[in-house]
């Protein structure tokens, strides 16, 4: 059984051969622990993508004088980004949509479309390429998260509660940014496709269910409804507790999520998920047991994990991700833990 097939029937919640795993590599755990982290990952592969060596080549200009890391991005949305530790996500610095007037001359950066022959060819081919052992996800990005990254956070918040039409244009100029890239991700044959947006702090949600329904839930639905036609896979990321989401997601036409899962109460989670019919990416508590915790931690939680949500019978599988600050031993406990649910019996 490819990678793909794996996927594909763990996501349909049907049993697969070996409990599937997804690994996202950064350069973070090489910068902190050399290439003894690519060494070591090789030797387990995931089923959505090959194994990909991170080779961190960090600028001197990203160093204060006293060596402190400390760097400023630019992306091609035009927002500029600070950072502080490498690896991990920046703060916004500067916006290019800090003056909201400023939207009707604003221009999205281009986004792969069918209409561009030569390379959208190249895409469908690189699509084809990966999906003779992995499944093939495309990552489109969230409204949200966008929205709060081209114009300030709390501007955000009140042009939401006051109905602020530009905002409403810029949301729809979202709307249409993401759907040419959906519309060729379908056409490529992709299996899947994956939104990503944190609507909840640790505590809640960050404006209320309303808000939710009334801005983002009509433009998901658009977005989602022809690419669950065509028969592709909708994944969605959301940080924070957003467990009176879930229904809504599973409404919009998502079938599977990737929550926070220290948040939850792990049972109670996979009773309402199985309910929903939204299957589960697992990811092994970063903040604390993966940070703070040993070994024997990772190694028990990791276990708890497989115990409660069971990936081998299908309805999810192992998300792996190393994150700065992770001790090399417990990745490893992470890593191997998960490889021992791959064995075929």
């Amino acid at each position: 059984m490819t990678g793909r097939e794996r996927v594909k029937l763990a996501k349909s919640y049907k049993a697969p051969d070996i409990v599937p795993v997804e690994y996202y590599y950064t350069g973070t755990p090489v910068y902190e622990h050399g290439e003894r982290v690519n060494d070591f990952l090789a030797k387990y592969p995931g089923d959505f993508g090959p194994f990909t060596a991170i080779h961190p080549v960090i600028p001197e200009t990203d160093f204060d004088p006293d060596g402190t890391y400390h760097a400023f991005r630019k992306d091609e949305w035009g927002t500029t980004w600070e950072y502080h530790i490498y690896g991990v996500a920046g703060i916004e610095y500067d916006y290019p949509l800090r003056d909201l007037d400023n939207v009707d001359n604003y221009k999205l950066p281009p986004v792969i479309s069918v209409d561009d022959k030569k390379a959208f060819a190249d895409y469908k081919q690189h699509v084809k390429n990966h999906q003779k052992q992995y499944y093939y996800s495309e990552g489109i990005g969230g409204f949200f998260e966008k929205l709060i990254a081209l114009r300030p956070f709390e501007d955000v918040l009140c042009d939401l509660m006051v109905h602020e039409e530009k905002l409403v244009k810029l949301l729809d100029m979202l709307t249409d940014h993401f759907e040419k890239h959906i519309t060729a991700a379908i056409a490529a044959g992709a299996d899947g496709i994956a939104f990503g947006d944190d609507f909840g702090t640790e505590l809640s949600l960050i404006f209320s269910p309303d808000i939710f329904r009334e801005y983002f839930f009509p433009r998901y639905k658009k977005l989602i409804e022809p690419a669950r036609a065509a028969g592709l896979d909708v994944h969605f990321h959301s940080c924070g507790k957003v467990i009176s989401l879930f229904e809504d997601f599973r409404k919009m036409g998502v079938n599977s999520v990737w929550p926070q899962l220290p948040l939850y109460d792990l049972k109670e989670l996979s009773y309402i998920l199985k309910d929903l019919g939204l299957a589960l990416a697992i990811h092994t508590d970063r903040a604390n047991t993966m940070t703070f915790g040993t070994p024997d931690d990772v190694k028990e939680l990791v276990n708890r994990e497989f115990d409660i949500f069971r990936p081998d019978k299908g309805g999810s599988w192992f998300y792996i991700e190393s994150d700065n600050g992770f001790p090399y031993e417990n990745i490893k406990a992470l890593v191997e833990t998960v490889a021992g649910f791959r064995i075929k019996k």
